[in-house]
Parts: structure tokens; sequence; C-alpha cells
């Protein structure tokens, strides 16, 4: 019972027409904030890379990575329904990768569900189950790809 209360509880939609100008995600606490004009207009809920504590290294640590980087393109056609691209990795993960003798990866984003699979919705939140990339539902990544521009700052924290 309280698992079907939990799937088809409504959740707070974005309000129409908002430009979203600065997101912040909180590693820890699994959150996404969503910022326009400097006040606070929605928190999502966030599952994360596999290896959600620390700062992502190099390519395959399954770690989603934590710093200042920018929504640098918008793909419609994902195989996780829709994507913003953050602009991972940025020079100092680029040097802490060479240091280590390893490539640094990329193809960070905030995405939906793989396709076909969106009927998990809210429950894909309950494990971090990603490569490093940070996990919506089909529904959220819908909201976000249409009210955030690219160049828009994404802040990760621990």
């Amino acid at each position: 019972m309280g698992v079907t209360i939990y799937y088809f509880y409504p959740e707070d939609k974005l309000p129409a027409n908002i430009q979203i100008d600065q997101l912040v995600v909180f590693k820890s606490k699994r959150q996404l904030l969503a910022y326009s004009n400097g006040h606070l207009v929605k928190t999502y809920k966030i599952s994360l890379g596999r290896q959600p504590i620390g700062d992502k290294e190099f390519e395959g640590d399954k770690k989603t990575p934590e710093g200042i980087y920018f929504i640098n393109d918008k793909n419609p056609n994902s195989g996780y329904h829709k994507n913003l691209s953050i602009s991972y990795p940025n020079k100092d993960d680029i040097e802490n990768a060479k240091r280590l003798g390893k490539p640094t990866g990329g193809d960070i984003k905030i995405h939906g569900l793989r396709n076909r699979t969106g009927f998990i919705s809210k429950f894909h939140r309950w494990f971090d189950w990603t490569l490093g990339c940070i996990a919506v539902t089909n529904a959220e990544i819908d909201e976000l790809y249409k009210a955030v521009k690219i160049g828009t700052q994404i802040e990760i924290k621990p």
C-alpha cells in the first residue's frame, strides 16, 4: 500500500514559463536545487553514480564530479529519455587525472531514465545507479530540459 502511494503521489511541478539560471547539487542529500533570479524554485530528488562519495577522479570510477561546471549541450534523443550535458572535465579535472595516469572521461549528464524503463519513475531514487551522472525522472528532465539554457551554471557539492 505504502509503495503504491509513493509511486502515485503527485509531486510539485516547476512553475510554468520559468527560466532556471543556476543549478546546485548536494550529493550527500541527493538533491538538485533549481534557481531563477536567485530564488529557489524547485528541489529535485536525484540518484548519482554508484560510488557517490568523493570527487570524480578518472573515467570508470563511477563517481559524480564535484565543482563548478556549465550546461554545455542538450540532447532530446538520449538513451536516457533526454539529457543536459555538464561541462566535465574542467582544467583541474584534466590535471588531476593526468597526475593519476588515467583518462578523465566525460559524458556527465543530468538525465532521465533509460529508454523503455520510465515506468520505474521515482523508484530509481532508492539507490545510486549511474556511472557518474545525475538522474531524475523523465517528467523532471522534461521540466529541466525546457527551463535550463545552455550556459547555465551548475555547482556540484559533496
